[in-house]
């Protein structure tokens, strides 16, 4: 589960050469959460010869995974937000933000070089939870990923949290980088990804 997390949809064969065993002991593990309905898989149809079954995650195999104290999380911001207003909110969704950048600023220095700073960036996030990483394409764009969201249920409920957390890294990187979410999990994605390029380039 957890390299389906990390991965997305695999094959059998594909899955054992990440876990280091067959593609057919992969397969009776993939069977078997199947059967828990934790895996489904679907067919994949790659030019000549028989289609491909790539296996991913249910929606019953991510609530799995930790979600910071959900429903309390929602409740409070419905709280603060039936109670006290959107202004209320948008003051506490600020805080966290400006917490966090200084949290963020004060492990990666503003001249760091582009690629360590998003290295730093994934080391930070995977330490909350998020479970990223980080690479670089050809071309020379940095991608940034995040495979777990453990605040979802509040960012779902309000989504002010994923537009400060893109505020945030905006400022980490610094001018030198424009930054563009490319998935995200909120809005259906598999998970959240980040693609980073330098302004110059």
């Amino acid at each position: 589960m957890m390299a389906l997390k990390m991965h997305g949809a695999l094959s059998s064969a594909e899955l054992g050469s990440k876990l280091a065993t067959t593609g057919e002991a992969a397969r009776q593990q993939l069977a078997r959460l199947a059967e828990e309905g934790l895996v489904a898989s679907a067919s994949e149809a790659r030019g000549v010869g028989r289609p491909t079954q790539r296996w991913s995650l249910t929606a019953a195999a991510q609530s799995r995974f930790p979600d910071t104290h959900a429903a309390l999380t929602v409740q409070l911001l419905d709280i603060v937000r039936t109670s006290l207003g959107e202004a209320a909110l948008e003051t506490l969704i600020s805080v966290r933000e400006a917490e966090t950048h200084t949290a963020y600023h004060s492990v990666i220095a503003a001249d760091l070089p582009l690629r360590d700073k998003v290295a730093a960036l994934a080391d930070l996030r995977s330490a909350e939870g998020y479970m990223a990483g980080w690479s670089e394409e050809p071309d020379g764009t940095l991608v940034l990923v995040e495979n777990h969201c453990p605040i979802c249920a509040a960012a779902t409920a309000c989504q002010g949290f994923c537009r400060a957390e893109l505020d945030v890294f905006r400022s980490i990187l610094g001018s030198e980088a424009t930054i563009q979410r490319t998935e995200h999990i909120v809005s259906g994605g598999r998970r959240c990804t980040y693609s980073i390029r330098k302004t110059d380039a």
